[in-house]
This record gives C-alpha cells, structure tokens and sequence, in this order.
C-alpha cells in the first residue's frame, strides 16, 4: 500500500479521516507540505447534492450529500475523556478541552470541538517541519477553533486569520450581513514555506501613480535614487555623476548608477535632480493583505459549479496552494467534499491526498478530476476489493454501501430528504436511445434477497414507465430470482443493436469483475460536469511521478 511519505502520489481514501490519518503505514510522521481543511459546521441542516440531467437542468432528485450536525453523545463523552486523559495527548491540549468543557458542557459546540481537536492533532503530526494549515471555518465557530490551533500548534505558529469575502450581499434582519468566512493560517514551525503573494494594482492607484508613459516600456512612476537626510550620509555614496553630487549619498553604487542610466532608468528634472523609473509591467502588484475581496464565489451558473453545497471557487484553493507549497509538494484535504483543493493542487503541479467519509463525495471527485484531467491517474484505498470488503461497508453503514454499488454502474444515487423510504428507486442509470436519453431504475440490496424484490423492481418500473431496471445483490440470487427477471421479457437497446433483458440482475462479486449492464453508453456524469483544465506546470503528473 503506498504510504504519502513515499514518492509523491495522488490518493483518494474513502473513510473517517481520523482513522485513515492513524495509520502510520499510509501516514507516517511528518509527510506533508500542506493542510487544507474545510470541516462541516453544525449548522443543523442536510445538505443535498444536486444532479444535472441529459438537458443541462437540476434534477428532481436529490442526494444527502452529508450531514454536519454535530450531537454530545456516548461517542462525543468518550473522546472527551480520551484527550483529558490520554498521555500521548499534549498538556495544553487536555487543559484546553477541560476548560471549554467548564464552559459550554455536555453542548453541540462542545461536540463539534472534541470532534475537531483529534483530527488537528493528527495533522499537526503529519505536517512536515516547514508545512502549513488552513482552517476554512464559519465565524460562529472560529474564535473556538482558534484556542484548539494555539493548544496544538503553538500560540507563536500562527500566522493569520484570513477574512475571505464570499458574498456581496446577504439581508439579516436584526444583525449585520453575514458574508464572510474566516480561514485560520497556521505554520508547524518559524521556517514554513512563504512565497508571497499579489493582486493586481487598483485602476486609480495606477492612474495617480503611475502618470508617465514609455513608447517602448509602457506606464512608469518616478522612484528616490538618491539618499534623503532621513536615511543618514553614505560617504563612500557620494560621488559626482553628470555634474550632480547628492549631499548624502546615491542609493546604488556608481557601477549600478550607470547600468541604469544605460538602461533608460534615470529621469532628470527640469531642476537636474535625477529620479528612477520604476515600469509597471515589472510590478508584481499589491501585496495580498489578509481580507480576500477579489474571489467572487461560485455563481448559479458558473462553469465550475458541480451543485455541491459548501463547494469552494478553485481559485480560493490556488492561492492558498501557491502561497505556503511548491511544485512537487504534498497537499492533503482531510475533508475534501467535491475535492476543489485536489483539482487546484493537480493544476498547480503539486501532489495531493484527499480523504472523505462519504462514499458519495469521493465519487464526485473521481469524476470531477477525470474531467478536468481525462488522462490522470491516482491511487484509491479505504475500499471494497472484494465481496468480504463490500460486506463488511454494508454493515457499517449500508447507506455508503449503496453509494458505493451504484458507483459501479456509473449510477445517480436517489436519497429521499431523511434516510427512510425510496419508493423502491435506489439510482438511476441513464443510457443512450437514439438522440434521446432514457433511465434505468436500479435497486440495490445488501441483504438477504429473494423473488419478492425482483417483482418490487418490476413494479416500480411499471409506475415510473422505465423500460429497463437493474438489480444489484450482494447475496446471490436464487433461481427463482433469476427466472422472474427472464419473464419480464426483452428490450430492443438501439445504441448497441441487440435485444437486452429488461431487468438484470448484477451480483457485488460480478462488479468487482469488472461487469457492466449491458445498456447503451451514456457519457455524462450524474454531477454538472466540470470543464477541462491544464496543468499550470505543462506535463502530465502521473501516480507516483515526481513534481
């Protein structure tokens, strides 16, 4: 199993990120560059994903995408006790957890934070010396989660409190706008990766400042070359040049005070002072501040736009990959969603690990990356290999397990708005007849199965007037099973020319096989499809390959 200390990799692990970062084995101390972490918050709501459907519209379907309510239960009580008691634990951490636990009790918040607190203890141990994190978080909760940071990381590593502006406007009656969120910047050391960064000058700014032009070099503005008073006398820095001597020196030696006076950089006054020209074209702008006004965030009808809820513009993600990495580098999304950092990462030439515990969002990004990249390749682990793998996810969550299954088809997962009754329909499965576009309706079972459900399948294919329908069992189906599918006749499929069963039966065993329905192609995905991009680095990154 490939572990990210090794050569730089592309990994996606389907699972609880706070196991998947226990394992030593696939993360060992000190093998990343750079965190991102976008937690959900406990904003008491189910968020959906949306589907696109063959005309470009959101389907009527929607999929629970995840659920960030956070609950103060046995689980919650007993990681409290694990960090206030725990010897691996740090001190301050423990004292930290107690005192908000004096303070908040047995609340949601409290939940939330001792959630938190051992997943940023882990990635302050993966993060290498000179590595970085950023903490994406709701305001409501950053004042909280910024005591966690300084317990784990130090009160002196951090760096910053980035204001990022993500919306222009938002009317709450009795309070001020809420349209910021706030991204907490913390180093592992003193010695952390830094290049900095820049936006481009304000049209004002140039105009008053930059008020004269070059035929040749464009904008320019007038700059000090020699010493002022303030700044004290050079002796060896006064010398006469073209019949001036400033009285306390130039700022450059003779030798640079001729290259730039060969190089059209000197301007003389009307009164023979000389200034230096400083050309705009060579400005690298603004330096970036902390509060980020200049990235809108994702509109309607925004090309990136997959429907995913908390989805992130890729540029937010680029300017925090291009401040605190460098090409080659490792960037791990702990809490990837629609995976956003490892389309941003994988643009910028950096390597990338995400990890996310629904089966649904590593889905998306599966797609959503060969979208943008249709010849990538990368590592998936934390999923089933086998019958006994896809077993043991059904009885740990059967929910996953059906996200899981329909993904094997290339299926659109159907979820009503709270886990409970389907009508019978657990996806869907779009296919190609003619110039139009058809569904199958596909049930899933994990669990025993018999000729009842076959018929059930049936049913709702009569209701919902689908021609087609799969079923996929975990089990074996019986020979009763299987006659049922063969009465429910034929269907004349006119994108591969042949007559194909209206109902088939696929066993978990003949997917992991790597057999498919036998249905016409259809190619998009079940999310809004993402555009295509290049690598800002201009070749191709591969497993394993270096930067």
């Amino acid at each position: 199993m490939t572990s990210a200390g090794h050569s730089p990799t592309r990994i996606l692990y389907y699972g609880d990120n706070l196991e998947v970062l226990r394992n030593r084995q696939w993360f060992p101390d000190e093998c990343v560059n750079l965190v991102y972490l976008d937690p959900p918050f406990k904003s008491q709501q189910d968020y959906n994903l949306l589907f696109k459907t063959a005309k470009g519209t959101p389907a009527a379907a929607q999929v629970q995408a995840f659920t960030d309510t956070w609950k103060w239960n046995t689980a919650a009580k007993a990681e409290y006790e694990h960090l206030v008691s725990a010897p691996q634990v740090p001190g301050r951490v423990a004292k930290m957890i107690e005192a908000f636990y004096q303070f908040l009790g047995g609340s949601e918040m409290m939940a939330y934070l001792v959630m938190m607190t051992p997943r940023l203890l882990e990635l302050h141990r993966v993060l290498k010396p000179t590595g970085s994190l950023y903490l994406h978080c709701d305001p409501a909760a950053s004042h909280y989660l910024k005591l966690v940071l300084d317990s784990v990381f130090g009160p002196g590593n951090f760096r910053n409190e980035v204001v990022w502006q993500r919306t222009s406007s938002h009317n709450d009656s009795k309070k001020f706008g809420r349209v910021n969120d706030t991204i907490l910047y913390y180093s592992k050391t003193q010695r952390f990766t830094w290049n900095p960064q820049y936006t481009e000058h304000d049209p004002e700014y140039i105009e008053d400042f930059y008020r004269f032009h070059d035929a040749e070099r464009g904008p320019y503005r007038l700059d000090h070359v020699i010493r002022s008073a303030t700044m004290g006398p050079r002796p060896n820095l006064v010398y006469e040049y073209k019949g001036y001597t400033p009285p306390w020196g130039w700022r450059v030696t003779r030798d640079k005070l001729q290259a730039l006076d060969r190089n059209g950089r000197l301007e003389w006054s009307k009164r023979g002072r000389p200034y230096l020209r400083r050309f705009l074209y060579e400005m690298k702008g603004t330096p970036l501040k902390a509060l980020w006004t200049d990235i809108p965030p994702i509109g309607a009808q925004a090309n990136e736009r997959l429907g995913y809820p908390t989805q992130k513009p890729v540029a937010l993600l680029r300017r925090i990959i291009e401040a605190s990495s460098n090409p080659g580098d490792v960037v791990l999304d702990p809490f990837c969603g629609c995976g956003t950092a490892l389309v941003a990462a994988e643009e910028l030439g950096r390597s990338w690990i995400g990890i996310d515990i629904t089966y649904l969002a590593v889905d998306v990004m599966k797609r959503r990356l060969r979208d943008h990249f249709p010849n990538i390749q990368f590592k998936e682990d934390g999923q089933p290999k086998d019958v006994e793998g896809a077993r043991a996810l059904a009885q740990r969550d059967r929910y996953q397990f059906q996200f899981w299954a329909l993904s094997q088809v290339g299926g659109q997962a159907v979820v009503s708005d709270r886990r409970g009754p389907d009508r019978g329909i657990d996806g869907y499965l779009p296919y190609q007849v003619g110039s139009q576009v058809e569904r199958a309706i596909i049930s899933v079972k994990s669990g025993s199965v018999g000729v009842s459900h076959v018929r059930d399948l049936h049913g709702t294919m009569q209701r919902e007037k689908a021609d087609c329908g799969l079923f996929i069992t975990l089990e074996e189906p019986t020979a009763a099973m299987r006659k049922e599918a063969v009465d429910a006749g034929e269907y004349q499929m006119l994108g591969i020319g042949a007559r194909v069963p209206r109902i088939q039966i696929l066993t978990v065993k003949e997917l992991l096989q790597g057999k498919k329905p036998a249905l016409a192609p259809y190619s998009p995905g079940p999310v809004i499809q993402a555009p295509r991009l290049r690598r800002r680095s201009g070749h191709q990154l591969g497993l394993g390959s270096g930067g």
